[in-house]
């Protein structure tokens, strides 16, 4: 998983969007935009909305696809709001300055050139997280550096740069050898010769290890991450600056072309792509993200092979299952525990709660992926796939039902399995934790409280929108008249901009990641 981004915490974006007593932010995708998002230093913004239960929708705005903490990046626009054309030149001008200090073709020439240094000469910067040419060392001379780099540590940089680790914006969790090696594996029995790894740099990584070791592999891998540090160290055919929240390259048509070839060359026979978003992401923005990538694979698709689908790992925690196969149907969930290096909770265990979250989503049919037996995993002939070992076949649901690898009980009120932990409830009439409020949310429109429907197809949305139009405008009327007396106090203190300040400048050369 590259780096976490999002406007809400998991649970808060998907698990309470529409239930009563509560509050919410929703991303909005118009049907036929009139103008183009406005752009933010991660590229083209996302629209939200603020919704709360049994009100109307209140003033949609534009806001970052990649930071959910307005501390990380800033940007915040009223979609109605009209700018100047001095605002819009200083926007530019902040967006300019918050990309990173060299393009891509300077980062592809500096390792060239790093590559043919001998090995004395072979220093990486940890501060600054930047491979040194011989001119760079005066510069860098009071930072720690770690010499003679080797042409393996070159091909593992995410064991040479640091994981980021803000939480909210930019947390790193890297793939635990064991995960890795056994995805790699997997893509290997199933025959695929080409990976699209979207946000997964150590999985990139020890494909090409094992492609530059066993001449048995032929399998080639394109990775696409918002982390620009990874420019350092691959050419343009193996890397992409990306944004998947916004399917946004960085580089422009030149990197999209590369993404393009890649997925169709062959025909687009023998792809996969292998996706490992950050949990704290919305899952729309991502769909419709992947669906944008599937659309580029589908372009080199014959008439005859339409109704072919691109093969997808999406890796993401279990409780997000529902949400998943709303925009792919075809997915299923595998009982397969995917663990990360540095993360306390996200690891392999063996019982109960120790247990990582999180699974594999995929459309490739089960019965195809054999999950290790040695690691605790069974095949189920009724269910022909292969489950956790404590995931018990239920005859009553005919499944093997438990989602967290856990046994799971039958309620025959409820008419499923449900959580060990979980009791029936006689007064909710379902099943939940024995201390779970009776009175708790429950699913329903945001606006009018019903249950039959969501806030965005509410027959009564659109009953106060002009009431709403009206407030809009004159609140608008008063927040330009307060930036305007703001801007004027400002403009007296200008010169005594702080050395703190000029040091967030200097973080942000590189966008959040």
């Amino acid at each position: 998983m590259a780096v976490p981004r999002g406007r809400l915490e998991p649970v808060e974006a998907e698990g309470n969007a529409g239930r009563q007593g509560s509050s919410g932010v929703e991303v909005v995708f118009p049907s036929d935009p009139a103008t183009p998002a406005p752009l933010c230093p991660h590229g083209p913004t996302l629209l939200f909305v603020k919704v709360n239960q049994g009100k109307e929708e209140t003033r949609r705005f534009y806001a970052c696809s990649a930071c959910r903490d307005r501390k990380d990046c800033n940007f915040f626009q009223w979609e109605d709001e009209k700018l100047s054309e001095a605002r819009l030149a200083a926007r530019e001008a902040h967006n300019r300055r918050c990309q990173p200090p060299l393009s891509r073709t300077q980062c592809v020439e500096r390792y060239l050139k790093f590559i043919e240094l001998p090995l004395s000469q072979r220093k990486f910067c940890q501060r600054c997280q930047q491979l040194l040419l011989p001119d760079d060392w005066e510069k860098h001379g009071e930072h720690p550096v770690v010499g003679d780099i080797s042409i393996t540590q070159l091909k593992r940089p995410s064991q040479l740069l640091y994981p980021l680790e803000n939480k909210k914006t930019n947390a790193q969790y890297l793939f635990a050898d064991r995960s890795c090696q056994f995805l790699v594996d997997l893509l290997s029995t199933l025959g695929f010769g080409r990976v699209l790894c979207v946000g997964t740099p150590r999985l990139h990584e020890l494909i090409r290890l094992k492609a530059s070791g066993d001449k048995k592999s032929n399998i080639k891998s394109l990775l696409l991450d918002i982390d620009f540090r990874y420019s350092q160290f691959y050419m343009e055919d193996s890397f992409c600056h990306y944004n998947m929240f916004n399917h946004h390259f960085f580089d422009g048509k030149a990197a999209l072309e590369v993404c393009r070839t890649f997925l169709q060359e062959d025909k687009g026979e023998g792809v996969i792509m292998v996706t490992d978003p950050p949990f704290g992401g919305l899952v729309e923005p991502l769909a419709i993200t992947f669906k944008k990538l599937i659309a580029m694979w589908k372009e080199g698709q014959s008439q005859d092979n339409s109704h072919k689908e691109l093969p997808i790992f999406w890796i993401f925690p279990y409780f997000f299952e529902s949400r998943i196969c709303q925009f792919f149907p075809s997915f299923c969930m595998l009982d397969y525990q995917v663990d990360y290096d540095n993360h306390a909770l996200y690891k392999h265990g063996k019982t109960g709660r120790k247990q990582s979250p999180v699974r594999i989503f995929t459309n490739i049919p089960p019965n195809k992926i054999i999950l290790p037996i040695e690691e605790g995993y069974r095949f189920c002939p009724l269910c022909q796939r292969y489950v956790s070992l404590e995931n018990q076949h239920c005859e009553h649901c005919n499944s093997c039902t438990s989602k967290d690898g856990r046994k799971w009980n039958h309620c025959f009120l409820c008419k499923k399995c449900v959580k060990p932990s979980w009791i029936h409830c006689s007064i909710c009439n379902h099943c939940a934790l024995p201390d779970h409020s009776c009175e708790g949310p429950k699913d329903g429109c945001f606006v009018c409280g019903e249950l039959d429907h969501k806030r965005s197809t509410c027959p009564n949305i659109s009953t106060s929108k002009k009431v709403n139009k009206a407030v809009r405008k004159q609140k608008q009327r008063k927040s330009n008249k307060m930036k305007m007396e703001t801007t004027k106090g400002q403009s007296m203190n200008h010169t005594s901009v702080t050395r703190k300040k000029k040091r967030k400048e200097r973080a942000h050369q590189y966008p959040c990641s």
